[in-house]
């Protein structure tokens, strides 16, 4: 079961038609004295994330790639500004879709004609943390959310990724 909802979380972000993203900030930070993050070095077992290792590992090259971009450089623990923390999870969505009306009447059984459809899907979202290394709060989050496709794993995941991850971070460090 936790293959199958790893494999979801890969397809979710490598077929997906349609990304949301979101981020919030603890508007007191001074973004301004980031310069040097590192990685959250602990364990997530419950992370979807860490189920995949080859997929977090493209991941995080996605996120080293962004903050380089942006000026950031990686260090140790013990120099860094920030820590970026990733993580994942997936969860299955119902739509209901409700077509038609009333058509005819049976005196019997009443009326008919109107269908309802029940579709399920499954929905991937990716969450970047930024926690102040000094305060050891969360500092920045970004997400970005997809619903998954039925199709098979894309050649160019790492590209995707990139994308991904480039969109997420878009907004840090926020603009105050």
């Amino acid at each position: 079961m936790k293959i199958f909802f790893v494999f979801i979380l890969a397809v979710t972000f490598l077929s997906c038609s349609s990304v949301s993203y979101k981020s919030d900030f603890d508007k007191s930070t001074d973004f301004s004295k980031y310069k040097k993050y590192t990685w959250f070095a602990g364990e997530q077992p419950d992370d979807d994330l860490s189920k995949n290792p080859l997929v977090k590992k493209s991941i995080h090259k996605s996120v080293d790639k962004v903050l380089k971009q942006k000026g950031f450089s990686p260090v140790e623990e013990d120099d860094a500004d920030f820590v970026v923390i990733i993580h994942g999870g997936t969860k299955e969505r119902m739509q209901i879709y409700n077509t038609g009306g009333i058509g005819w009447y049976d005196p019997w059984w009443g009326a008919s004609g109107g269908k309802t459809d029940v579709s399920y899907s499954e929905e991937g979202t990716l969450i970047i943390d930024i926690v102040d290394a000094e305060k050891k709060e969360l500092s920045w989050r970004g997400m970005a959310t997809a619903a998954a496709k039925n199709q098979s794993i894309a050649e160019d995941m790492q590209k995707y990724f990139d994308e991904v991850v480039e969109k997420t971070l878009k907004d840090f460090p926020p603009d105050i």
